[in-house]
């Protein structure tokens, strides 16, 4: 491990404490990364494909800045957050993303595609028509031999997942274990939905201040207070397992 780098374990979970350019560079050898949210992380005891995701992740972020600031907290540490926002300004700065068919853009629907390459193309990328692809709606168990067949056809380095969190990390890891070989698989999420306007837009001072929830809880009230206000069982989670990860158990 390089000097000064190192991984910390939450909830059982390997994240990575590196800077965005660090985690761009250790993705260039291929692996899935994930950019879990407190909302999502919550539900590590009862969602097992989630919990599975992000166990079999090769890298995991410090997306969440109500998980650091507890961890911070309670264990006295100082582990750094590095944003989704972050590391996907740091990711489509690289040359080999950018390169034209290197990379596969998984988008969440039509609407959200068009502004989302829109945006994409003004900021210099050619991005060909073969080199998107619509996630038709994931129910249950993730199944989809189209998109296998197109990864295998193409032979994609990278692949960008814009879809909702808790499905996109399901996704990678599906891809992960089906596909005859292992290209870069960004769970990104929403993350370029707040450059390219399809979401509300997130400052940089916001994103660095861990405020990103606030805008949105703004924007949209009725869509995100109740999920961000629902992440406060994370702090029960965090003092009652630290860096163990908590039994699985079932829904009440």
């Amino acid at each position: 491990m390089e000097p000064n780098i190192r991984f910390q374990r939450i909830l059982g979970v390997e994240f990575f404490c590196g800077t965005a350019l660090e985690t761009v560079a250790r993705m260039k050898q291929g692996g899935l990364l994930v950019v879990p949210a407190a909302p999502a992380l919550k539900d590590l005891p009862t969602n097992l494909a989630y919990r599975e995701a992000l166990l079999h992740a090769d890298l995991a972020i410090t997306d969440s800045a109500f998980m650091v600031l507890i961890w911070n907290f309670i264990s006295r540490d100082r582990v750094p957050r590095v944003s989704g926002l972050e590391y996907l300004k740091e990711l489509l700065q690289d040359p080999e993303v950018r390169e034209p068919g290197s990379t596969l853009w998984i988008m969440a629907s039509p609407k959200s595609a068009k502004t989302n390459l829109d945006w994409l193309q003004n900021n210099g990328f050619q991005i060909r028509e073969q080199d998107i692809y619509m996630a038709p709606l994931y129910k249950g168990e993730i199944d989809d031999p189209a998109l296998l067949e197109k990864m295998r056809e193409h032979h994609y380095k990278h692949v960008v997942v814009t879809v909702g969190g808790g499905t996109q990390e399901r996704l990678g890891l599906y891809m992960k274990r089906h596909l005859d070989y292992l290209p870069a698989i960004h769970c990104i999420g929403a993350a370029i939905a707040f450059l390219s306007g399809d979401q509300v837009f997130i400052p940089t001072w916001a994103d660095k201040t861990g405020l990103g929830w606030l805008f949105r809880c703004i924007s949209a009230p009725s869509a995100y207070v109740p999920r961000y206000w629902a992440a406060r069982k994370l702090v029960w989670l965090m003092l009652r397992y630290r860096s163990e990860l908590p039994p699985l158990r079932a829904l009440a």
